[in-house]
């Protein structure tokens, strides 16, 4: 069995989902089926995504040198199936093979691992797959990008995650990440590997499979067999570390590993605000950051959660020099606060 489920989840970015889906649907990887889950959207995006599918609505034509990854716009009608989260979970199957495109309707939004782990567990109940790609819907894929996924895990069976090479949308020589990270737990932080090189540049991938460990989320093709040994992705995050989290708990029965030549491109930080710069980071990505970093500590690594502390005050001082009062607020409840009264600033539950 060599079917792949390619997961996106949507939260208010169908018209980011649409360029992902036409490129995606132009793969050379003839066996898959596109799950969508949305996230409780509030712009409309299921009514968008569902004209899309009946040709009633195109997606507008990218510009630049990604243009053909995405246009012309596929033939349409696309036969689509939509289901409610219930339905998904119970795994619809009596409702025959599932057609090429599914719509998923979450009612809320659940987060990165919640709206995955709903394509996921409807995927696992029908059990007609053998991997499961989970992938940013702000990205634009390579036609072969999947196949050189799968050639990757088929060259190296013990592993359980592959990742791609991520290149920063619209700027084709600057590498986000060349499939994974190295996280440090002294000062709980996590670096993607060769974000600071030119795509083209000399690289050892069996150096970079080394020093990996986790796979970034952005792209990440992950066997059945590891969903059923390991489980599916940890929800008490809502967002970031779940990758981190995911492959700590299969260190030691399953590997890492990169697909050099599976070229995805990412429009980073597009739902979320997302920045390595902390004068550019919105409030959620600051909040789940910081919350996380120490969330995660506690749970894997308690014996550094002094020096991760001690991290976390150059972290405040930056907030301070910027003038960001309402983060160096935040900041500190979070740091002295109780670890189970760690609330959104919004007012929602963090986990």
């Amino acid at each position: 069995m060599s079917g792949v489920y390619v997961i996106l989840v949507n939260w208010n970015g169908w018209g980011d989902t649409l360029e992902c889906l036409e490129s995606l649907l132009r793969s050379d990887y003839a066996d898959l089926r596109v799950i969508v889950c949305d996230n409780g959207s509030k712009d409309g995006s299921l009514d968008h995504l569902r004209a899309w599918a009946e040709g009633r609505l195109e997606a507008l034509p990218p510009q630049g040198a990604l243009k053909s990854l995405s246009f012309p716009a596929l033939e349409k009608p696309l036969p689509y199936l939509s289901l409610t989260r219930r339905q998904a979970e119970a795994g619809a199957r009596d409702a025959g093979a599932a057609p090429r495109l599914v719509l998923i309707d979450n009612e809320e939004n659940l987060g990165f691992a919640g709206g995955n782990n709903v394509a996921l567990r409807y995927a696992l109940s029908r059990d007609d797959f053998s991997h499961a790609w989970l992938l940013n819907n702000d990205t634009a894929v390579a036609p072969d990008a999947l196949s050189r996924l799968m050639e990757r895990m088929a060259q190296k069976p013990q592993a359980g995650i592959c990742g791609s090479t991520l290149l920063a949308y619209g700027e084709a020589d600057r590498v986000q990440a060349q499939g994974g990270g190295y996280y440090c737990r002294w000062i709980g932080l996590a670096w993607h590997i060769g974000r600071l090189k030119r795509a083209g540049a000399p690289v050892d991938p069996a150096r970079v499979e080394r020093c990996m460990n986790y796979v970034v989320g952005a792209s990440m093709l992950v066997s059945k067999r590891f969903l059923q040994e390991v489980g599916l992705l940890c929800e008490d995050y809502f967002l970031y570390f779940e990758e981190a989290d995911w492959a700590l708990r299969a260190h030691g029965r399953f590997t890492l590993a990169w697909a050099p030549l599976s070229i995805v491109h990412h429009k980073i930080g597009r739902s979320i605000g997302t920045s390595s710069n902390p004068r550019d980071k919105s409030a959620t990505c600051d909040f789940y950051n910081i919350r996380n970093r120490l969330f995660f500590t506690r749970r894997y690594f308690p014996a550094a959660l002094p020096t991760v502390y001690l991290a976390l005050v150059g972290t405040l001082l930056a907030r301070i020099l910027l003038g960001k009062w309402d983060r160096v607020a935040m900041l500190l409840k979070l740091m002295l606060g109780p670890a189970d009264a760690q609330t959104h600033p919004c007012g929602r539950a963090a986990s």
